[in-house]
């Protein structure tokens, strides 16, 4: 099938490509799905080497490309040196949707079942279809948050496909409890509270009286659903962002009976029918040979039991689920999963071996504008120069 071609007034060209790829790559009688890509080719760039670009989530389609002056940035530069490749991962964007929960199975182990066969392994058996469709021999993938799970899972299986690698924000720890990984973030949370507090000090007193407006079942989000203490507590994910102490401010400047507090809330909760792969997949993206058992929940601090006015970040608890009517449908599929055992997604002793140049960047808030501090990033073994 010719990829369908659309050329930009830049010069800048994009090739379409759909691919037949198995719904489950262990079992091929069980079906299949179609995965999209857009590939981005600057002027004269025809010969430049393929870089892919595997997108955050779990279960976000890949960057929309524009061009001009809202063209993305990291877009712009990397057309200087590569035919950049926007994968769209199986379950997202152009690519075959996941669907209604009917759609993934009549029960709720069909749906687990099914929901199973969309993490980083199942990604990386579709790009490795995807280069052998293209007819590439090497390409370097720049992983984004979880798309640098996946760039790690691709480091273990199948290096020799692999030119070089970028993680930015996304380099999973190897072999660990996934509690280890939960119970490192509750500290960070705590102190993005800290310091949006600090700045905001009246605002503790209007995250209660929400609270309280919730408890008693007042505040009805735009989709109907009565919001919850436990999904307002959600909202504190964008307290992640350098913007975020200041959005969550401008949200509860407003009054929390209005529309516009309503709308406002409803889109900082970062769970949702739109994306449901992100929430129900969460803590599986942990797990490296392991059982998740609802981490988040199990290793939540008591200050946090105690506080109402403690925000949490990515954290999926069993009400997260349950307080969502697009998600209620999917909350025995989810515990399932909780409960699976997960197969392993990295190799130490394999990425030991690897001899594929990488390079990472990852985020941290920046020091006081009079700290002479620097920050250093050492590579691990198997990244080499």
């Amino acid at each position: 099938m010719t990829p369908q071609r659309t050329t930009f007034p830049d010069g800048t060209t994009t090739l379409e490509h759909e691919l037949e790829v198995p719904l489950d790559h262990a079992d091929p009688s069980r079906g299949t799905l179609t995965v999209f890509a857009r590939e981005v080719v600057a002027p004269g760039g025809e010969q430049r080497p393929h870089l892919v670009f595997l997108q955050g989530g779990p279960g976000s389609e890949a960057t929309r490309p524009t061009f001009g002056p809202t063209a993305p940035g990291w877009v712009a530069h990397a057309l200087r040196h590569f035919r950049v490749v926007l994968l769209d991962q199986r379950g997202t964007g152009r690519s075959t949707p996941i669907g209604e929960p009917a759609d993934l199975g009549a029960t709720p182990q069909e749906q687990a079942d099914r929901l199973a066969l969309f993490r980083a392994d199942a990604i990386v058996a579709d790009a490795e279809l995807l280069r052998a469709h293209l007819g590439v021999e090497r390409w370097s993938v720049l992983g984004q948050s979880f798309g640098g799970f996946c760039l790690l899972h691709y480091l273990t299986v199948a290096p020799g496909s692999l030119a070089a690698g970028y993680f930015t924000g996304g380099l999973p720890p190897v072999a660990r409890p996934v509690d280890d990984v939960y119970a490192a973030t509750y500290p960070t949370v705590l102190e993005r509270n800290r310091l949006f507090h600090e700045r905001y000090p009246a605002d503790r007193d209007r995250v209660r009286r929400v609270h309280d407006l919730a408890a008693e079942g007042r505040i009805v989000l735009p989709g109907g659903d009565r919001l919850t203490p436990a999904r307002l507590r959600n909202a504190g994910s964008v307290l992640g962002m350098s913007y975020g102490a200041e959005t969550m401010h401008h949200l509860l400047e407003l009054d929390p009976l209005s529309r516009a507090f309503r709308h406002d809330l409803a889109h900082l909760v970062p769970w949702g029918g739109r994306n449901p792969l992100y929430t129900l997949l969460q803590e599986a993206c942990y797990a490296d040979g392991t059982t998740t058992g609802w981490a988040a929940a199990r290793t939540l601090p008591e200050e946090f039991r105690a506080d109402p006015t403690l925000f949490v970040g990515e954290h999926v608890f069993p009400e997260t689920l349950a307080d969502d009517s697009e998600l209620a449908p999917l909350a025995g599929a989810a515990d399932l999963l909780a409960h699976r055992a997960w197969p392993r997604l990295y190799d130490a002793d394999a990425l030991g071996e690897v001899d594929v140049p990488c390079a990472a960047a990852v985020y941290a808030r920046a020091p006081p504008p009079t700290s002479t501090r620097r920050c250093r990033w050492r590579p691990p073994p198997w990244c080499r120069r």
